[in-house]
């Protein structure tokens, strides 16, 4: 059976957080180019990606990703790419 610590160190891989730095390096995105993808412009419409993952806030002027939901996003991306 599991350990009270051992739970929580697996909670906390589980819901990592990604600053937008890391989110750049790993999706190989422009801080614009994911900005662009989380907001309609009528200019740029094919900006916009309603699967890309919101970010949630982590402090009064800062936010990050859940590195799940970006991992999940560039799965998707490889694999939408390899049925074109």
């Amino acid at each position: 059976m599991a350990s009270r610590s051992e739970i929580a160190t697996r909670e906390v891989r589980e819901t990592r957080i990604l600053r937008r730095k890391q989110v750049e390096a790993r999706t190989g995105l422009s801080r614009s180019s994911i900005y662009a993808r989380l907001r309609h412009n009528a200019k740029r419409p094919g900006d916009y990606d309603p699967t890309f993952p919101k970010p949630i806030s982590v402090g009064a002027k800062a936010v990050g990703w859940i590195e799940a939901e970006i991992e999940a996003w560039l799965t998707a991306q490889v694999e939408k790419s390899r049925k074109a």
